[in-house]
């Protein structure tokens, strides 16, 4: 099972101190969370991306293939990659550049965002956002798996004889996951393909989420390529952690009121309550998240957010030491217990192209 960190990228005031950092400060600041991130162990680091303030991820690429560089075994990912909106011709140039320049350690989340106002800015139409996101992963499904394409639709130029530069690395396209929060139709497109189907998991109860990977499992075998429990699923979650308890709420709280996402609304004891929030000792972390088992059934992949709601950087490498340390270690041991030896890992470069060399695909 895979662990990481994700990070949206927001640009926030530090409600305790009312600085707010600069663009670059944070830019350099996800940097640095991802060499720490493979500093104390973890798997994966993903990067969201946005068009507009207050967040500065608008060249996810760009700032993954510097992590690249800085790392040697970390997974280098998205949070999003906005399928909507993104010519899909650049995303497949874009994305085989950074597996060559990463050695294979790269997949892509992809998602619809959730800004409306970028529809336009990329001159697209936001009520036709589910018919983009199927039509633009279709054609970046066939430019990286074809060497020459033909190709027709609604939403781009045509295209004729056209192949994308660089091909994949090894010929192996990046493993893609399909995010959605309450999108059904996404479940059904990641299932469709054999993707793998991550659900954010940050805002909604657990009911909601079970349905969702429940119906992503369901459709994936509906579709011939496995049994409900071959699916790849993915979640997140976000924690904020201290030795004791009351401690983490104590520092926390200030964070979460203010927040730009959820603060002024449910008090924290409401939000934890009701969603997979969890503030408090690294034990609640661990106990919190083994129960999302309960919830999905065996998955393989868990991302945490933990650099948002303007957190500065030294509580975050805090919090990710702490993670590292004391967590992570736990929960690779625990989630190992009972865990069927026929359930897949998360897919990697390396796993892929032993599959195609098997396969002779």
């Amino acid at each position: 099972m895979q662990f990481g960190v994700f990070s949206v990228g927001d640009v926030t005031p530090d409600p305790t101190t009312g600085r707010t950092p600069s663009e670059g400060e944070r830019i350099k600041a996800m940097i640095a969370i991802a060499v720490k991130a493979e500093e104390v162990g973890l798997d994966v680091f993903a990067t969201g991306e946005h068009h507009n303030p207050p967040f500065v991820p608008s060249s996810p690429t760009t700032m993954l293939g510097h992590i690249a560089a800085r790392t040697e075994k970390l997974i280098l990912s998205t949070a999003t990659t906005l399928i909507t909106t993104n010519d899909p011709v650049k995303i497949a140039e874009d994305y085989a550049m950074l597996q060559h320049v990463a050695d294979g350690r790269v997949d892509l989340m992809m998602g619809r965002g959730n800004t409306g106002p970028v529809y336009p800015w990329f001159g697209q139409d936001i009520r036709q956002g589910i018919d983009l996101a199927k039509e633009n992963y279709a054609l970046l499904r066939r430019l990286w798996r074809e060497d020459v394409v033909d190709w027709e639709g609604r939403f781009r130029t045509p295209l004729q004889g056209f192949t994308s530069t660089p091909r994949p690395l090894d010929g192996v396209p990046p493993f893609v996951w399909h995010g959605s929060i309450r999108s059904p139709e996404i479940a059904e497109q990641a299932a469709f393909y054999g993707d793998g189907f991550f659900h954010n998991n940050i805002f909604w109860p657990a009911d909601h989420t079970r349905r969702m990977v429940q119906l992503y499992r369901r459709r994936y075998a509906v579709h011939g390529h496995g049994r409900p429990e071959d699916a790849i699923v993915g979640l997140g979650g976000q924690v904020f952690m201290r030795k004791n308890s009351q401690d983490a709420v104590r520092e926390f709280r200030p964070y979460f009121d203010n927040a730009p996402v959820y603060g002024h609304g449910p008090s924290l004891e409401e939000f934890t309550e009701q969603t997979p929030l969890t503030v408090g000792s690294p034990q609640q972390v661990i106990e919190r998240t083994l129960s999302f088992r309960e919830t999905v059934g065996d998955y393989q992949r868990q991302l945490f957010l933990m650099d948002h709601a303007g957190l500065p950087l030294k509580t975050v490498l805090e919090q990710l030491d702490i993670l590292g340390e004391e967590v992570v270690p736990v929960l690779r041991k625990e989630f190992a217990v009972g865990r069927p030896a026929d359930v897949p890992d998360a897919p990697t470069h390396a796993s892929l192209r032993a599959a195609k060399g098997g396969t002779g695909a």
